[in-house]
């Protein structure tokens, strides 16, 4: 299938914005972005602004500079890496004879285009209505020629080009209707869980941070690992567990991004709440990219719209510093001495391998850290009793005994009073520290 050709704005606007993230950093995301739904980009370019023009974003002189760069090298698309008004777009693409769209519609195209579950699909559509509720243009007419397009609002030529806001309004009610019923369906599978309840683990991080990468090293699982933005889209779960026996459900879950849709940060809220109420949270940083600490002022800013400020990360959070074998000897040495004075840093290369023992330990320590040191006597026939115990807590140490098996294990306190109910507390006594 032919890729459209692209070309690439990223405006910089004043004051705190243009501080807070290099803008030649901020222009090649812009350029993975338009990358990770297969458009060809054949020119890229920052555009310094000294206040934002009402009519275009930017100002005159360089609408018509990027107009004669187009004249010369015509595209399908400009991409503006910034948030246009319905206005602003329809000016532009008079301007520039082209379509155009902005950050928040490449992102929706990118997440129409990877969402795989039900909830992913639905989630998008909402989001990407909402978005166009306030425009009623067809924004993704040019990617859907190139590629097939996601198709939530129709192909090309299809009566739902002339979708007005009463069709719109109406089709957000029957998919918010939808939606409840699937989050309905996810909380039955979470109380199943509490049931049976193993920690769970969360990952979160910029997207192309390698957490896809991370939870293959991690799990053995065949998730899509790549360099490309947004990968991962829909949740995926996997039980891990640990030499100790203890296990725990490993979560991998959307990558975050600078500046990410209003529309998007509602509409995956229920995707994210895995991470709401996840025991632990691995913040993976690609400390490869120079940009990183950027990156994770961004995830941190999410984090916080989520209800996870600094105390809960403080209590509940291992950063995971990826990608050090993509890092020079000096570099890595620099990274190590920063790492040494923070404990709560771990260093790995999730592609070699480097660093994973270390992460294990971190991640069996922190799920462990409230868990209560036991003596436990088991009859020899209380095999079942035994491996709910290697599945919900650490196994220390064994010894058989005349009357059965001794354990010395670590539990959670809820754990302790499930177990006390299978076997009677005269069983369960509590054991000296090592």
């Amino acid at each position: 299938m032919g890729r459209g050709r692209a070309f690439v704005v990223h405006p910089v606007l004043p004051a705190a914005e243009a501080e807070r993230r290099d803008p030649e950093r901020r222009l090649e995301e812009a350029v993975g972005l338009a990358r990770a739904i297969e458009l060809e980009v054949v020119g890229a370019e920052i555009a310094p602004l000294r206040r934002p023009t009402p009519a275009t974003l930017l100002g005159s002189g360089k609408v018509e500079e990027i107009k004669k760069k187009l004249e010369a090298e015509p595209v399908e698309l400009v991409v503006v890496d910034a948030s246009l008004t319905p206005v602003q777009q329809r000016n532009l693409e008079r301007a520039w004879k082209t379509k155009v769209i902005d950050r928040t519609g490449l992102i929706l195209e990118i997440f129409g285009a990877r969402a795989r579950t039900r909830e992913g699909v639905l989630q998008v559509e909402l989001a990407a209505l909402t978005y166009q509720r306030s425009r009623l243009v067809r924004s993704w007419t040019h990617l859907e020629r190139q590629r097939g397009g996601f198709g939530f609002l129709g192909g090309p030529g299809e009566s739902q080009l002339e979708l007005d806001r009463r069709k719109i309004s109406e089709r957000i009610t029957r998919i918010e209707a939808e939606l409840e019923n699937v989050k309905r369906t996810r909380g039955l599978h979470r109380r199943a869980r509490a049931r049976v309840p193993y920690r769970v683990v969360a990952l979160v991080g910029y997207t192309n941070a390698g957490k896809s990468t991370l939870f293959n090293r991690l799990t053995g699982a065949g998730v899509e690992a790549v360099d490309k933005l947004f990968a991962t889209l829909d949740p995926t779960m996997r039980l891990v567990r640990l030499p100790s026996g203890l296990a725990f459900i490993l979560s991998d879950t959307v990558g975050f991004i600078s500046d990410l849709p209003t529309q998007l940060v509602a509409a995956f809220r229920a995707t994210l709440e895995e991470v709401q109420n996840a025991d632990l949270i691995l913040h993976v940083r690609d400390v490869s990219n120079p940009d990183h600490p950027a990156q994770a002022r961004d995830v941190e800013q999410v984090l916080d719209e989520l209800g996870i400020g600094a105390d809960d990360r403080a209590a509940r959070l291992i950063e995971v510093w990826n990608k050090i074998d993509r890092l020079a000897a000096d570099e890595r040495a620099a990274l190590e001495a920063a790492a040494a004075r923070r404990p709560e840093v771990r260093l790995v290369s999730a592609a070699t391998g480097a660093g994973i023992p270390e992460l294990l330990q971190a991640i069996e320590g922190r799920l462990l850290a409230r868990h209560e040191l036991l003596e436990v006597e088991l009859p020899f026939d209380a095999g079942a009793e035994l491996a709910w115990l290697h599945e919900h807590g650490a196994v220390l140490a064994r010894r058989e005994g005349p009357s059965g098996v001794h354990l010395t294990i670590r539990l959670a306190p809820e754990d302790r009073a499930r177990l006390a109910e299978r076997l009677g507390p005269e069983r369960i006594k509590p054991a000296a520290a090592p």
